[in-house]
């Protein structure tokens, strides 16, 4: 009896800490349903389902289109919010706010990247490790800066690019607590930066 008291717990526990990891887009009636709008103020772009040991996440990415036409839809500021259902309600994890820098040539647009966004578990753990890019392009239709945010334990690193054809006004700087990431993510991010390169034609470099 003993033994098998033993092997179930082991099984149970077994369970508990292989439980998968999944993500998948919202539809838009997904969205209404969840009444996701009522957290932002923003028109939202794209809302992803997570799930991990954690828990449910709803990860919302929101651009607040401020000139719309049929060329081109140009934002000047941008949110990704992550939010747990708590209850009828909605707990925040974390939040990435951004708007247009005052650069010459002047940027006219800021965006989500959101083909190369990722909602994985990159190191394995049991928890998913949120990747977020974004971009802005000039009035020349060039694109200026570029941010690359890790969101792991809910804490932020993050790598901030400027493009530009002269070295002294081009940079590429990772956050200070950059080496704390476990090495899987930091391999996953860097390779990351080697396919935005090749993909979009960036120099992603420092000087």
């Amino acid at each position: 009896m003993k033994k098998i008291l033993l092997f179930l717990i082991l099984i149970n526990s077994t369970l508990g800490f292989s439980q998968k990891t999944e993500s998948y887009k919202l539809t838009k009636e997904q969205i209404a349903q969840r009444e996701l709008n009522e957290i932002t103020d923003f028109p939202i772009y794209k809302a992803i389902e997570y799930s991990d040991k954690g828990g449910i996440y709803d990860l919302v990415f929101t651009e607040n289109r401020k000139t719309i036409s049929k060329k081109d839809t140009l934002n000047t500021k941008i949110q990704a919010i992550c939010v747990m259902n708590d209850h009828g309600g909605f707990l925040e994890k974390w939040r990435i706010n951004d708007l247009l820098a005052d650069y010459i040539p002047k940027e006219t647009t800021i965006w989500f990247w959101t083909k190369y966004c990722s909602t994985k578990d990159l190191d394995g753990d049991g928890y998913i490790d949120p990747v977020i890019v974004y971009g802005t392009k000039t009035e020349y239709d060039l694109i200026r800066r570029v941010k690359i945010i890790t969101v792991y334990n809910n804490k932020k690193y993050v790598i901030r690019a400027v493009e530009c054809d002269l070295d002294d006004c081009r940079s590429f700087k990772k956050d200070a607590n950059w080496n704390l990431l476990p090495q899987k993510i930091k391999t996953y991010v860097d390779q990351l930066v080697v396919k935005l390169r090749k993909e979009q034609d960036l120099l992603l470099k420092d000087g």
